[in-house]
């Protein structure tokens, strides 16, 4: 049976016009220009020995700089199990490569699966269906388009229809409008975006064709083109004619090819000069020689300058007008389908796994794909492009449903016009987006994916989408994506479980399969076509959308079988023991890889709460090859200090020594001060502790009001800025918002209440407006001063009797007196650079919210030359309880 996976000499995506041809030997492509010159060589050497030379070459050129324990050897590590895991893993990997290659020209093509599979409008008046459904016995299309009938449009067998991987490919012939003829041309192509096209100039196909023969060839090189029978004739006459020979006496012997040559050469030495191939046989004088047949090097030249008369083809391709005129589409725009397929238990209906715009279970109704193909006029218009990474992220993370201030599920262009805008004014140069991709229950936030290539319909449209992602762009904001690959939902309907009829199809099966607390499925990471799939996905989302960058979401579920739920003491054994999933390993590597071969802007982040080591070091080195890794012990860190710690018992060195991280990886390192979980999950905000719910505080006290302020303040300041490149805020926090989030569900009445955001805040003056205009200028210190920026903080003063804390990031001193009650005067602190020290930002400033006891005249210090932690100066700065101050080098004195 013929496969539509084997390797074929040219890549035909319906989208992509260049051809691609690939040596499996090493993965990469080859582009074809104008003149394509081929040189044969041969050689006398053993043919054994030249492929055992190349094979040796190859892997010394592909293992050139590459390193398997390289981040090891780097950070001083020694640790035998986990190195030798390390090399199986590279060992591992390479044989994965290996497989891939025999199956696909490249890691491109491997990524590149949304082009072939799902809904596709072919350029013959068509639409091609293709799906994975191996377990499967017969596949049809079902839809409003075509009565539901299971037997309209079908996957037949012996017209490419299934192939031996589980392939099945249907196409669905657009229909004749009535009283209309078919094409003139069996091929007959045309474009459905513009309304004409060359086609449509009047000229025939026959025309076309005729100039084309006259442009192309040369006077007599087309004679055995235009009269194909008359060499065969010729023959046919000589042999079996009435002048040729009757009997096999009369045949005699054929003379060899050498004296029938010689006797063609003295036959036709007096002819014309002629535009034929010049073609002659060259004898080396050899006995056992093989003649050479030569041509004329000119005439070699012309012929391989020749381009061939494509050109012509695409004249004869017509408009969109033309189509429509003589066709109605197979399957129109917004028509509702699912895949049936007949299986072992019996038949069965799916949504399509590569859908790109899905109705899960709308109104109580049965799920449906959407076909989207919108008009050309309908078609959103991209305006802008992304600017480049910044040095340091400072991420807003959003979630599009909630981010209206009415109870009700706010939509793409709610936000574009209401959010965007505002985030651009907080001082934010990059938004991260969760719950994008589509999910069947609403509460789960989206992390119960059901439909990876389609955007949530119950916000808008694609087209809406790529608005919102356009319009981000042209506010220099970068989009990132909270993609999540390391489960799916258990869904059979909409979702992919069960999606063939059997229970492996993309997940493990038995307990392997389940996540062991979610009830979520687990993918089979070491399959090619599920990595085929999930690859293929995080390149759609670039490729169609334009995403600048993916936080992979729960890392440690797909890492490890017991999906993180185990206790770690960090020793390396943990993290190469049986319970790790080396093929869920080598997945991220190859998506990191090929995902920054094929865009070189984008950004990787990983969300790990284990830090698998080397999550965030170099592919060639060991790693893992993400660009950054999100510190999460910081806010449970905050989380639970504030909930079961009073403030005067606070350690100064634990909370430095938890937002610090890992020092060896500092400058790759995201920071929340509090997440999108702790609020989301059934929990409580710092702001809903520290300032309680709004209008019902109750009987708290503006005295504890203030208290809870200055302190919110503080823990963001020093999240801030004591390390990491980056910064992360969920929607809302940024001013304290009072309220947790609550989604609608049946526990709650379904209601909205606790599932929007409180914008009318900021209208006012008060607690929340304070701590915007904070959070806005801790913004603009760090595109002013560069903070995330600069290397790691010299933190030299940590005092836990006073509860102070004080470090040197660049020339930048940061000060925080975390005590409750006690304020200091005249605190010393030591510095390095002798100067005048001046104050550009004070939590306690009225501004904020705070009462102002630092007056502007103290705002400068001056030094003292006296040796205080372990630095050579010193200053005395005022110190309020719960307050902190940022100084900044402002004139450097000469001693």
């Amino acid at each position: 049976m013929a496969s539509l996976c084997i390797e074929p000499k040219i890549s035909l995506y319906p989208n992509n016009s260049i051809i691609h041809i690939q040596p499996r030997s090493k993965p990469q492509i080859i582009f074809f220009t104008r003149k394509v010159k081929i040189k044969i060589k041969c050689s006398s050497t053993d043919p054994q020995q030249q492929r055992f030379t190349r094979k040796k070459k190859s892997v010394a050129e592909t293992e050139k700089g590459v390193d398997p324990v390289g981040f090891l050897t780097k950070l001083g590590i020694t640790h035998k199990a986990f190195a030798q895991f390390l090399r199986e893993r590279h060992k591992s990997l390479k044989d994965l490569k290996a497989e891939i290659f025999a199956r696909h020209h490249n890691l491109q093509e491997m990524a590149s699966g949304f082009e072939i599979l799902g809904m596709h409008r072919h350029k013959e008046h068509r639409v091609d269906y293709m799906d994975w459904a191996p377990g499967a016995r017969y596949c049809a299309l079902v839809g409003d388009f075509n009565g539901w009938s299971p037997t309209e449009n079908t996957a037949r067998e012996g017209h490419f229809g299934h192939d031996d991987y589980g392939y099945w490919f249907i196409i669905l012939e657009d229909k004749l409008r009535e009283g209309e003829k078919p094409d003139e041309l069996y091929f007959q192509q045309y474009n459905y975006v513009d309304d004409y096209d060359k086609g449509d100039s009047g000229v025939t196909i026959e025309e076309v064709f005729q100039r084309a023969n006259d442009e192309y060839w040369e006077p007599g090189e087309d004679r055995f083109i235009k009269n194909r029978l008359e060499l065969p004739a010729k023959l046919y006459e000589r042999l079996f004619g009435p002048n040729g020979p009757q009997t096999i006496e009369e045949l005699g012997e054929i003379p060899d090819a050498e004296t029938r040559y010689r006797a063609h050469e003295e036959l036709h030495k007096d002819d014309p000069p002629s535009n034929l191939p010049p073609f002659d046989v060259i004898d080396d004088g050899k006995e056992y020689d093989v003649f050479n047949v030569m041509a004329d090097p000119a005439w070699q030249q012309k012929f391989r300058g020749k381009k061939p008369p494509l050109p012509y083809w695409t004249e004869t391709r017509k408009g969109r007008k033309a189509w429509l005129k003589k066709y109605t589409p197979a399957i129109p725009h917004g028509s509702k389908y699912r895949v049936y397929f007949n299986t072992p238990d019996g038949p069965l209906e799916r949504v399509p796994a590569w859908a790109t715009f899905v109705q899960p279970d709308a109104e109580g109704k049965q799920a449906y794909a959407v076909h989207w193909e919108p008009p050309p006029e309908s078609t959103y218009k991209w305006k802008h492009t992304a600017t480049k990474a910044p040095k340091s992220l400072r991420i807003y993370e959003c979630h599009v449903g909630i981010s209206g201030s009415e109870p009700k599920i706010s939509s793409f262009n709610d936000f574009t016009e209401e959010v965007l805008p505002h985030i651009k004014r907080a001082g934010y140069n990059a938004i991260q987006l969760i719950g994008i991709v589509e999910h069947k229950d609403y509460f789960t936030v989206g992390y119960r994916v059901t439909n990876f290539f389609a955007v949530s319909s119950r916000y808008g449209t694609p087209e809406d989408f790529k608005r919102l992602v356009d319009e981000a762009h042209g506010l220099g904001l970068l989009v990132f994506l909270d993609i999540v690959q390391a489960y799916s939902a258990a869904d059979d309907m909409v979702g992919l479980s069960r999606f063939d009829g059997s229970n492996d199809c993309y997940f493990h099966t038995g307990k392997r399969g389940q996540h062991k607390y979610w009830g979520t499925r687990m993918f089979k990471y070491g399959d090619l076509d599920v990595m085929h799939f999930l690859l293929s996905n995080l390149n759609w989302w670039v490729s169609e959308y334009k995403i600048d960058g993916f936080q992979f979401h729960s890392l440690a579920s797909m890492l490890y079988t017991h999906n993180g739920f185990a206790s770690f003491s960090g020793d390396l054994e943990e993290y190469c023991n049986q319970y790790v999933d080396k093929d869920a390993l080598m997945y991220l590597i190859l998506a990191n890889e090929i995902l920054h071969a094929l865009h070189p802007n984008i950004i990787t982040i990983a969300e790990d709460v284990t830090f698998y080591p080397g999550l965030c070091e170099p592919i060639s080195q060991g790693g893992l090859g993400f660009d950054y890794y999100v510190n999460l012990s910081a806010s449970e860190m905050w989380l639970s200090l504030l909930e079961n710690t009073p403030d005067h018992e606070w350690s100064m060195s634990k909370i430095t020594s938890t937002l610090l991280g890992n020092r060896n990886y500092a400058d790759k390192m995201l920071i929340y001060a509090e997440n999108h979980h702790q609020s989301i999950s059934g929990g409580r905000s710092l702001a809903e502790i520290l300032l309680g719910q709004g209008n019902d505080r109750g009987p708290q006290s503006n005295e504890l009001l203030l208290r809870g302020s200055s302190l919110l303040k503080m823990i963001k300041l020093i999240t801030f800025a004591i390390g990491g490149h980056g910064y992360l805020n969920f929607m809302g926090n940024e001013f304290g918002h009072p309220k947790r989030v609550e989604f609608p569900m049946p526990s709650n009445n379904n209601s909205f209440s606790l599932a929007n955001r409180c914008w009318d805040l900021l209208e006012k003056e008060g607690v929340y407006r304070d701590l915007f205009r904070f959070d806005k200028d801790l913004m603009k210190l760090d595109k002013t001063q560069n903070v995330l920026a600069r290397g790691l903080p010299n933190i030299h003063h940590v005092n836990e009797t006073n509860m102070v804390i004080s470090y040197i990031r660049g020339p930048l001193l940061f000060v925080f007196n975390f005590h409750p009650t006690d304020s200091y005067e005249r605190y010393c602190i030591g510095v390095d650079e002798a100067g005048e020290y001046q104050v550009i930002l004070n939590t306690d400033e009225i501004r904020y919210g705070g009462q102002g006891i630092i007056k502007e005249e103290q705002y400068l210090q001056r030094t003292v030359s006296r040796r205080v932690d372990g630095l050579r100066n010193c200053i005395e700065v005022p110190l309020p309880s719960g307050t902190a101050q940022v100084y900044k080098l402002s004139r450097i004195l000469r001693i």
